[in-house]
């Protein structure tokens, strides 16, 4: 008897539920609000990109030319750093001791020079005079005794004995001749091409040497001296150091684009403008615009064009991971911006929109 009414009722409740559970399903939620204002453009026809600051001089990335170990940094991130300043310096005991070497070496080769301009010494030609006077007087020996054994009859002598005195005499010429050139060659000095070979070992040494102070010379890193190509540019009086990535003790190569330290002119802020592809087209310098700091709409910025580059790159990722792929190139446009005191910071992304309305 209960369950014939158990069923039916049962099947009320599931009805009721599933209704009221599809009316709220069909119910609309209001859009939340997001927690930052997008940018807005202030002008009914415009021209968006996004841009990046960077000082007026852009970011010169510091970098070493010599690998090896930091030992000390004279620099710290804000501080004003003058052109030719340094900024930090390698280990150099290594260079240092190899200097010593070369130096002892380029002493050597002086020495080695001074002694054979001055040759010959006056202490080595008195052995060689008496060695002229040695054979002279052992040739004059060998030709009398020559002599006297020719006038003797030859039942005395045989003329195997003969023939052995008057070698004997020749040797004692020879001898005499020897001596002689000994001493006119020590007289005569050094020869001019020893000369030219010491002199050249000398100029080897003193290159090495010199090679040697400018490796030290490098191993000493300077903040850049610019030259402007632009006569009515003046180079800047400071740079603010904006980054550094090194500490002492750590080891540092010359990689291609390793920035160790990266200073800038930051007495005026530029944006880096992406212009895509596709609005190229579009695009044309002096448009008047304004720039808006990414998370702050309510900042506008009026900004001023300074150039552009005239080479369409790969739009450069602001995520950084190395999967990203680039679909689109864009046109980079500098624009200077007018701060009015209000305060933006190197490497902050900005809202860039132009006035294509002035195109007309």
């Amino acid at each position: 008897m209960i369950t014939r009414y158990v069923l039916p009722l049962f099947a009320i409740v599931a009805f009721v539920f599933a209704a009221k559970q599809m009316t709220s399903a069909q119910q609309k939620t209001e859009p939340a609000a997001p927690p930052v204002a997008p940018a807005k453009s202030p002008f009914a026809k415009q021209l968006a990109g996004a841009g990046i600051v960077e000082p007026d001089t852009e970011n010169i990335i510091i970098g070493t030319h010599l690998p090896g170990v930091i030992e000390r940094i004279y620099v710290k991130v804000g501080d004003a750093v003058r052109p030719g300043q340094t900024l930090f310096r390698l280990d150099d005991r290594h260079l240092r001791a190899e200097l010593d070497v070369r130096n002892a070496n380029l002493g050597s080769t002086l020495a080695s020079l001074e002694r054979t301009n001055n040759l010959p010494r006056a202490e080595e030609l008195p052995p060689l005079r008496a060695k002229v006077a040695e054979a002279e007087a052992n040739l004059q020996d060998q030709n009398k005794m020559y002599d006297r054994l020719r006038k003797l009859s030859t039942t005395v002598i045989s003329e195997d004995e003969l023939s052995r005195r008057e070698m004997g005499v020749e040797v004692a010429k020879a001898q005499l001749l020897k001596a002689k050139a000994d001493i006119a060659l020590q007289e005569s000095g050094a020869w001019k091409f020893d000369r030219v070979i010491a002199g050249s070992a000398v100029k080897q040494m003193q290159t090495l040497v010199e090679q040697t102070k400018i490796e030290l010379t490098r191993l000493t890193v300077n903040a850049p001296r610019l030259l402007w190509d632009d006569a009515k540019s003046a180079e800047p009086t400071e740079f603010k150091v904006l980054q550094i990535s090194v500490r002492p003790g750590e080891y540092v190569s010359t990689l291609q684009g390793q920035s160790l330290i990266v200073l800038g002119h930051v007495g005026k802020l530029n944006v880096r403008v992406d212009i895509d592809e596709n609005d190229i087209g579009r695009f044309r310098p002096n448009l008047s615009g304004y720039a808006q700091p990414r998370g702050n709409a309510t900042v506008m910025f009026p900004i001023e064009f300074v150039r552009v580059e005239p080479y369409v790159i790969p739009k450069k990722s602001l995520t950084g991971a190395s999967t990203e792929r680039v679909d689109t190139r864009v046109l980079q446009v500098i624009y200077r911006l007018d701060l009015k005191d209000r305060p933006l910071f190197v490497g902050q992304q900005m809202e860039v929109f132009l006035n294509t309305d002035e195109q007309k």
